[in-house]
């Protein structure tokens, strides 16, 4: 069972990759191994962003919903 990663947690590893991957001293089984999970990293990255983003929509969204209705009385 994969642990579930932190988004600080998941980036560092993708730098990691990434700077693995940049030193160009890696054959290509392992390089294209590391390529894909890379991938992941940034799929699971980009997934965590659009939840945070649609709590923060929610939360915006409902404060101006409670100052609208502060103001109308």
């Amino acid at each position: 069972m994969e642990e579930e990663l932190t988004f600080e947690q998941a980036m560092q590893n993708l730098e990691k990759i990434a700077d693995e991957l940049e030193k160009d001293n890696l054959d290509l089984d392992t390089s294209v191994k590391k390529f894909e999970e890379g991938m992941k990293l940034s799929q699971k990255c980009n997934k965590m962003l659009q939840e945070a983003e649609k709590k923060i929509t929610i939360l915006i969204d409902d404060e101006e919903k409670d100052f609208t209705l502060n103001t109308e009385e």
